[in-house]
């Protein structure tokens, strides 16, 4: 009995210890499996786990460079911004730290998740800004409880800022890099995440803006609490730029518009060089809605704002010039040689081409018109007559080279071209032959003209200039921080020149003279001794005929108003146009100009700056004295 029973609990005790022995040995391979695949299947992945897990590199966004005007006035600068960032590799807890931020701060967590979605596919070991531009009370409360939100960064960055309610077109706005954007050749050595400039001169100049990124390289321990830094590459500031914008003159144009009460366009320039001293458009946005993080819902009201914003009227927009258009039609007529600076037309209220009547704004008619008076008066009856005496080839040549047709070629961008139609353009366009009749309709700048505000202000300096045709620009020097001072930039050559003959330019600038200190309807644009020359023009927006049905459709009916001019008349100094969207008159725009020219000559000769109380005439809405009617 006791040698069974030996023999069974020896059985035992051997099945046991094999028992053991295969469980080690399943143990052993296990884990030979698991050091196998950790070290050399998944090496790459874990060592740049563990390396990154013990030294990381935090960027350092480099400051965009300051603008300046042309006085060396700050306009664009940097303020210091807070960003919460994420690093996602040491939220073991994703969603919960996510939420536990988004309890801290009051921020929302769903455009957190976005965020997230929208960058997952960087390394996850890169800080991605969960809440930008945080307040200094959230950044201290997260600040306060970092080791109860691993992986959750305070970082200090750059942040854009611009002078309220000024040239929002001209300076664009700036914000994070596109996916498409990511994919061209302009950003292939940009990282996602990185802040460009998206519109305007922010846009055009980024390369010179926007600087290089510094990097911190920084120990942590494993659970992401900065231990100590290694290494600090500091970011290199953006090119400092200077433009050829007086702030002053800037300021004023925007206050004129303001009494005003309308929106529109306008542009004041040099005429001897093209530099811009001043340009808007408006309505506006606040780029500095941009620079401070804009939310859905406040993107989504300007995008469908039905006074589109974000469109730039000055080199955007195409308009009928109007009346305008006769300055072209005088220096064609007097250069071509179908009228001299004595011929004279009778005005008896209308003329007949081609079998139809064609209506001048006084009823009764101006009298006898020479070209002088013609612009002064403004006579359409006069300017039909230089129309049937020009072909529609020679008043598209000459508009060439006034700058009303194609771009202007400013530093900014999405200009679009205007157009003054030729028998080849209505060709191309229409398949049809271009008629004689539809040129007089052009002769008053309607039909099939179209142009934009900036083209209306190079024609402008270009009748100024004698004739040579400058492309506007608002760049004027960089600095790149490097010792060498301001460079500055050359300015962009004639696009043309034509020597108009100085008998004929004489006449042209006494008719401009005229319209505004004689008997024109410039005359809300009149300051002694300055002899500002001009004129206004009005185009209409819609038919008379349509009109009812438009504004039973809610659309805008009122007229847009233009005013072109230069000063003083036998020596030019400043150039442009004013233009006044649903003006109702060109009149309307007038005394925003002579806002902007006291200004300037103000600042020429010492004396203190004009506000608008001392600038009497600014109209309010729906003041008008309109001196071109419609055509039949």
């Amino acid at each position: 009995m006791q040698t069974s029973g030996a023999f069974e609990e020896r059985r035992t005790s051997e099945g046991r210890l094999i028992g053991l022995r295969v469980m080690f040995v399943a143990c052993f391979l296990a884990l030979g499996v698991a050091f196998w695949l950790v070290q050399v299947a998944q090496n790459e992945k874990y060592a740049e786990r563990a390396t990154n897990n013990f030294l990381r590199r935090i960027s350092l966004q480099a400051p965009r460079g300051v603008v300046f005007d042309r006085e060396g006035r700050v306009l664009v600068e940097n303020r210091p911004s807070f960003t919460i960032a994420l690093v996602r590799e040491d939220a073991k807890d994703l969603d919960g730290t996510l939420e536990r931020v988004a309890a801290i701060t009051g921020a929302d967590v769903e455009r957190m998740r976005e965020v997230i979605e929208r960058r997952r596919r960087e390394p996850q070991f890169r800080p991605l800004p969960i809440v930008e531009h945080a307040t200094l009370a959230q950044a201290a409360a997260i600040a306060a409880r970092q080791l109860e939100l691993p992986g959750v960064l305070v970082q200090q960055v750059p942040t854009r800022k611009y002078p309220e309610g000024l040239a929002a077109h001209l300076f664009g706005y700036v914000g994070e890099i596109r996916e498409s954007q990511l994919q061209t050749e302009e950003f292939a050595a940009i990282e996602a995440g990185a802040i460009i400039g998206q519109a305007g001169l922010e846009k055009v100049y980024n390369a010179h803006l926007m600087g290089t990124d510094g990097n911190r390289y920084v120990i942590i321990n494993s659970v992401g609490r900065e231990l100590d830094e290694l290494l600090a590459e500091q970011p290199i500031d953006g090119e400092r730029l200077q433009l050829t914008v007086d702030v002053d003159l800037q300021r004023a144009l925007e206050d004129g518009f303001t009494a005003a009460g309308f929106g529109g366009a306008a542009a004041f320039l040099d005429p001897q060089t093209g530099e811009v001293l001043a340009m808007t458009s408006l309505p506006a946005y606040d780029p500095n809605l941009f620079a401070s993080g804009l939310d859905s819902q406040t993107l989504a009201a300007l995008l469908n704002d039905p006074r589109k914003p974000f469109i730039n009227r000055l080199i955007q927009g195409t308009y009928s010039p109007g009346s305008t258009f006769k300055i072209v039609m005088a220096i064609a007529g007097l250069e071509e040689g179908v009228i001299t600076p004595e011929t004279r037309f009778f005005c008896p209220g209308y003329g007949t081409f081609y079998g139809r009547p064609f209506r001048c704004h006084r009823a009764g008619g101006h009298g006898w018109m020479d070209v002088r008076h013609a612009i002064e008066q403004s006579c359409n009856v006069f300017f039909y007559n230089v129309g049937d005496r020009l072909s529609i080839d020679t008043i598209h040549a000459y508009s060439a080279r006034l700058g009303l047709t194609g771009r202007t070629g400013i530093d900014l961008p999405g200009e679009v071209g205007s157009l003054v139609p030729s028998t080849a353009w209505k060709q191309a366009t229409f398949k049809q032959p271009w008629y004689p009749g539809e040129t007089i309709s052009v002769a008053i700048g309607q039909g099939a003209v179209s142009v934009t505000p900036l083209s209306m202000a190079t024609m402008m300096a270009t009748v100024a200039n004698g004739g040579t045709l400058h492309t506007p620009h608002l760049a004027r020097a960089f600095d790149a921080g490097d010792r060498q001072g301001w460079q500055p930039i050359v300015a962009p050559a004639p696009r043309s020149s034509f020597s108009i003959e100085p008998a004929n330019l004489q006449a042209v600038r006494d008719g401009l003279w005229m319209a505004v200190n004689a008997a024109g309807t410039g005359g809300r644009a009149r300051i002694p001794g300055r002899d500002v020359s001009g004129k206004t023009g009005t185009a209409q927006v819609i038919g008379l005929q349509n009109r009812a049905a438009a504004s039973a459709a809610g659309l805008e009916t009122r007229d847009n108003g233009w005013f072109v001019f230069f000063a003083p008349r036998d020596n030019p100094q400043i150039a442009g146009v004013v233009f006044g969207e649903h003006a109702e008159a060109g009149s309307a725009a007038a005394p925003i100009a002579r806002h902007v020219l006291e200004t300037f000559f103000a600042k020429r000769d010492g004396l203190p700056l004009p506000t608008l109380e001392t600038t009497p005439g600014v109209p309010s809405p729906g003041v008008s004295t309109p001196e071109d009617l419609p055509l039949p």
